[in-house]
């Protein structure tokens, strides 16, 4: 196997993670179909099969929804996190930081694909 196999290997099963986390979310629906693409894009990724336009509107999608839910006080948001030492959403805005973030996730994941999708043409 190729390491791009084992680096989307690897991300299969944190992306899968990630989604089931999701099941007890105010808005499972919306972010187990999100990480569900990011599954089905590893997963071709895997076979070396990388479809360049759903691949370019998937992580542009990404990059557009990690920057209009983009938190203003990052660091602020990072400490309460490290504070309350657990995983719990305490307030709506640490949900929409979380969120921004898994964006952010699966656009810079999926972004070597996208290379390749663009490099093959």
């Amino acid at each position: 196997m190729k390491p791009i196999s084992y680096f989307y290997g690897l991300w299969v099963i944190l992306f899968s993670l990630f989604a089931y986390w999701q099941f007890n979310d105010p808005d499972p629906e919306v972010w187990v179909s999100i990480y569900t693409v990011a599954i089905i894009f590893s997963l071709f990724a895997i076979r070396g099969v990388f479809p360049k336009l759903p691949l370019t509107i998937v992580v542009a999608s990404c990059v557009v929804g990690a920057i209009y839910f983009f938190p203003g006080g990052v660091g602020e948001w990072v400490t309460a996190e490290w504070a309350q030492k657990n995983l719990t959403m305490k307030t709506p805005q640490m949900e929409e930081n979380r969120e921004t973030f898994g964006l952010l996730t699966i656009a810079l994941v999926l972004s070597p694909a996208l290379f390749r999708a663009w490099k093959k043409n």
